[in-house]
């Protein structure tokens, strides 16, 4: 019997996925390290990259599962995560490492291991991008590094970090290849000095198209031949129409819904494959690229609304089938989950400002609401246009407890992508992908470079500069807290502070993307990526229409919370001095309950629509941002900001010792713009009034994690104020607002018996997990998130 709503082949289709143990899959490696050592020098970088995929996509294994209707893996089956050597080669430790460890796990062999260490390791050691970067680096860079100042994203996986746009549902790999060789054939051989580089990445770019290609041609002959054996006459039919679709589709443009889906999924196969890019592909404005397919098929008769939510639930399955590929070390701890954020959105607006919510629009939160699968990262998107209907049934589905869909404004979003220079209309096309970033979909590149402590410069600047968890000297000398006789000498240490960690990071930000573009083109990701083969440009060279790269913030509540306990207690009230406060936070407040009552219980809070504590946020998020928004990036665009953590909120809490807030040692930070764990007492509008406070439209995204209890959101009287607060938040410029709907003694209990919670989901930061994957900080973390109230 079908459960979650789903019929019997979704059903099955996604207990396979959901109990596959995920395991690494080296044929990629395998055949990649066969192909350098045959040909490595024979060619350009890019059409090495290139030849690369193609290479892959020729010979891997295919898997066609039993029921499917939309085919294609990473790997060689659901769960398998191929490696990528090039970029990260792991040692014989990590191979153990990774299989062994107790969370997001990745099962490794007797014969993996002997592979990658008497083929992998021997070829690419001394040749990754890893080693290539950690050797540009200077000393002060290595130090903030792992001192957990800030995180890098390209350490081990590749820029890549998008949506793709309309074409990723309308266009065929023919088409594109047809519009590489008129640029080609445009090309400048007498004046031009950079033809020949140019002609090298459309060389690649062609090769790209090739590969996937091929790869669907692959897909139907295997369809010919399962279809020929098959003796169910209904599966037998579904099997040769499969056939007929892969007649189609990637080579040519989809003529129905099922191609347009498979067409897609082709592609997310390929960006995903060529590159590990962080953050996986993703979509788009799903519903709005299939309502005409939809429209059309209903019509003529082939598609009913039970066939079009299977197709888009077999679709569902497939984004779960590939987990976000294996992280070691520091990167692990920054984003530590099998999730891969690829990001549904739904809703908005078109185009051209009308209301975009559709028919596929409702069967993608059926889908949601059937499925209750973490990956894909599913959300809505909330216009002034939106119909109230959507908006409830998004809401009924949130109040369920699995912490999807996530809510977005689309009005910010728009805002947000014309204040960074973005066209109207490119602006109306995108929205936000991965956690909580916005992109010009299909247009962009925008490039997460990872996240900045900023809690941790504070406490550095309490302390001269120095680091008391790692011992050492990371900052700059401006003197020590104890000695500064004004807030103001205060503020002026950790502005200056944090220009100069930010100066480091931008640093090594700009060495690794020359490597990337030299060293480690994206050629398939630049075919569908606009303005890429008319630039003859790469994607990760600049080849894009915009080229954004960001740093996020991590712990603005926290770092909020500290200076506003210092200039409250110490500066204006002066309730005790700075060195009474410096001794108890040395002692972890351990024997000093009068300023540890005073600092967590008696001074404004932000979170809490206070203005005091809601000023200092202003304050530093104002300095966060003019420090680097709008700084030149190497590809020719522009530094932004965002505002979420992923994990690393943990992490970067994990690496500081007590601070002025009363938050003990090694405690996370606060997430996204979220307030402090049980710092917002005030109730959610107060919540949101307090965040609204900050400019979120000069981000690209900001996070909000409310946590309800499921009793505060129950009948009709709870789903209108949920309702409500969205519009309300959404109404004050607020980007984007989640919920964790579920009480504290449900997570205690699963927290002690997690074989009892399997089936638990909990949102995390910008996407939800089952909570029995997250390790005990981080549990503890959600656990001791504030349960706000209406009342």
């Amino acid at each position: 019997m079908a459960t979650h709503g789903m019929n019997d082949r979704i059903q099955k289709l996604r207990d396979i996925s959901v109990n596959t143990p995920v395991h690494i899959d080296l044929e990629r490696a395998k055949i990649e390290t066969d192909f350098y050592r045959e040909n490595d020098g024979k060619y350009s970088i890019p059409v090495m990259r290139a030849m690369v995929l193609k290479e892959y996509f020729s010979k891997k294994t295919l898997y066609f599962g039993d029921g499917e209707l939309i085919v294609g893996e990473k790997g060689k089956d659901p769960q398998a995560s191929p490696t990528f050597p090039e970029l990260c080669c792991h040692s014989e430790e990590d191979m153990i490492v990774m299989s062994d460890r107790k969370l997001v796990s990745f099962h490794t062999t007797v014969e993996d291991r002997e592979l990658q260490k008497k083929e992998i390791i021997p070829f690419w050691e001394g040749r990754t991008i890893r080693e290539k970067i950690l050797a540009s680096m200077k000393p002060e860079w290595h130090e903030c590094y792992e001192a957990g100042v800030f995180t890098e994203f390209m350490e081990q996986r590749g820029p890549g970090h998008t949506c793709g746009g309309e074409q990723v549902f309308t266009t065929g790999y023919m088409d594109y290849k047809a519009k590489i060789k008129e640029t080609m054939d445009k090309l400048d051989w007498m004046n031009d000095p950079e033809a020949f580089d140019k002609n090298e990445e459309l060389k690649a770019m062609d090769i790209c198209c090739d590969a996937v290609i091929i790869l669907g041609e692959r897909y139907h002959k295997l369809a010919l031949e399962k279809a020929e054996a098959e003796t169910d006459p209904v599966r037998k039919a579904e099997i040769l129409q499969i056939a007929k679709n892969l007649e189609v589709v990637p080579a040519h443009a989809p003529q129905t819904y099922w191609q347009a889906i498979q067409l897609y999924w082709f592609t997310h196969l390929a960006v995903t494959t060529e590159l590990n890019p962080w953050d996986a592909f993703s979509p788009g404005r799903m519903d709005q690229h299939l309502i005409k397919y939809y429209e059309a098929d209903t019509e003529a008769g082939i598609l009913d609304d039970e066939k079009a939510l299977e197709l888009l639930e077999c679709l569902w399955v497939k984004f779960y089938n590939q987990p976000a590929p294996v992280k070691v070390g520091i990167t692990l701890k920054e984003s530590a989950t099998y999730t891969d954020f690829a990001n549904i959105n739904t809703g908005g607006v078109t185009p051209t400002g009308e209301n975009g919510v559709n028919a596929v629009s409702y069967l993608i939160l059926d889908c949601m609401d059937d499925m209750k699968l973490v990956q894909p990262n599913s959300n809505v998107t909330i216009s002034k246009k939106t119909p109230q209907r959507f908006l409830r049934r998004a809401c009924e589905i949130s109040r369920k407890g699995w912490g999807q869909p996530a809510f977005y404004n689309t009005e910010a979003q728009i805002m947000e992508l014309i204040n960074a220079g973005k066209t109207l209309e490119d602006a109306r096309r995108g929205g936000s992908s991965g956690c909580v970033e916005t992109g010009a979909w299909g247009s962009e590149a925008y490039i997460l470079t990872g996240y900045m402590n900023i809690p941790k410069i504070f406490q550095m600047t309490l302390f001269n500069g120095y680091d008391q968890v790692s011992g050492k000297q990371l900052g700059l000398k401006l003197g020590y807290a104890k000695d500064f006789k004004t807030y103001e000498e205060l503020w002026d240490a950790f502005k200056k502070q944090l220009e100069y960690f930010v100066n480091i990071k931008i640093y090594g930000n700009n060495i690794i993307e020359r490597i990337y573009a030299e060293f480690m083109p994206a050629p398939l990701l630049s075919v569908v990526t606009n303005d890429c083969i008319s630039n003859a440009k790469d994607y990760n060279a600049g080849g894009a229409r915009y080229n954004t790269n960001y740093i996020q913030g991590v712990g603005i509540g926290t770092v909020t919370d500290c200076l506003t306990s210092v200039k409250y207690n110490v500066f204006d009230e002066k309730n005790f001095t700075m060195d009474e406060l410096i001794e108890a936070m040395e002692h972890n407040f351990e024997g000093y309950d009068y300023i540890y009552s005073l600092v967590t219980e008696k001074t404004p809070k932000y979170g809490n629509d206070d203005d005091y504590a809601d000023d200092v946020m202003k304050q530093i998020f104002d300095l966060y941002h003019d420090t680097i928004v709008g700084r030149p990036n190497m590809k020719g665009g522009k530094y932004g900001i965002d505002m979420l953590p992923t994990t690393c909120h943990v992490y970067f809490g994990d690496v500081i010792l007590a601070t002025p807030n009363g938050r003990k040692a090694h405690k996370p930070v606060s997430e996204g713009i979220s307030p402090e764990k049980a710092a917002d007492v005030n109730g959610p509008t107060a919540v949101i009034k307090s965040c609204a406070k900050m400019d979120h439209l000069a981000t690209s995204g900001t996070l909000l994690n409310q946590k309800f209890t499921p009793d505060v959101v129950a009948g009709e009287e709870g789903l209108a104020h949920m309702a409500d607060l969205v519009r309300s938040y959404f109404a004050m410029d607020g980007h984007h607002i989640q919920f964790n709907i579920i009480d504290r003694a449900t997570l205690i209990e699963a927290q002690k018996n997690p074989e009892e919670y399997k089936d638990l989901i909990v949102r995390v930061a910008g996407y939800s997990d089952f909570f029995r994957n997250l390790d005990k900080p981080l549990q503890d973390e959600i656990i001791n998130r504030t349960e706000q109230s209406f009342s």
